[in-house]
């Protein structure tokens, strides 16, 4: 798939001067809902064409520009999936999900994360690939509350975000002439190498949150 997708960019890229953002909004939003979309496609090439000059105002405007959008986009798609999940519940996905692109295997292990760990997985599993798009659902079956989906969510995902706009705006600086296919699988390849890492941070976030809430609970009795 991203070989197809990076093949358009050339089209794509011509008009980011104009619809850059308003195509990373819609992309981010699509690849956060259920619709199998990789977001490497989208902020590592914003990353780079803003790192040129190439995207709206100045490169590091635009690079701000570009992870704010993104993070919008994104929660626009997780919105998707949790309203959908809370409307309609599990038993209405795991008998039609497949026409909506949620296989159930993946939808299970989304569910079973979030039951066993709660809420704060909406914000580490969006640095999952795979389940990073599915966990919004089961937090909808759920019907966790809507400020703290928003608030996981949008950390993980801008986070996520941040990343890849940051990898595609260093090779926008350094890599000289490069194809859009090229830079988006040199781009995940670097996102890829540091990614434990990332969750590794992100899960010592969570426990720190969880100790601090049970701190200030026991110091509330």
């Amino acid at each position: 798939m991203i070989e197809t997708l990076a093949a358009s960019l050339d089209q794509i890229a011509a008009l980011a001067p104009t619809w850059g953002l308003v195509f990373i909004f819609v992309f981010m939003a699509v690849e956060s809902s259920f619709i199998p979309f990789p977001s490497e496609v989208v902020m590592i090439p914003a990353g780079f064409l803003a790192a040129r000059g190439e995207l709206t105002g100045a490169p590091a405007t635009a690079l701000v520009l570009a992870i704010a959008v993104g993070i919008l986009g994104s929660l626009a798609g997780a919105y998707v999936n949790y309203f959908l999940a809370l409307w309609v519940g599990r038993p209405f996905l795991e008998r039609y999900g497949r026409w909506l692109f949620i296989k159930p295997e993946p939808l299970a292990r989304a569910c079973e994360v979030f039951n066993r760990y709660g809420a704060a997985t909406t914000f580490v599993c969006r640095l999952v690939p795979v389940i990073r798009q599915l966990i919004s659902i089961p937090a909808g079956i759920a019907r966790m509350k809507l400020g703290s989906f928003t608030l996981f969510t949008g950390l993980g995902a801008g986070i996520w975000t941040a990343i890849l706009a940051l990898v595609g705006f260093g090779l926008g600086r350094t890599a000289g002439d490069i194809t859009y296919l090229e830079l988006v699988t040199r781009g995940k390849a670097l996102a890829t190498a540091h990614l434990p890492w990332v969750i590794l941070g992100a899960l010592v976030l969570v426990g720190a949150y969880v100790a601090a809430s049970r701190l200030v609970m026991r110091r509330g009795k």
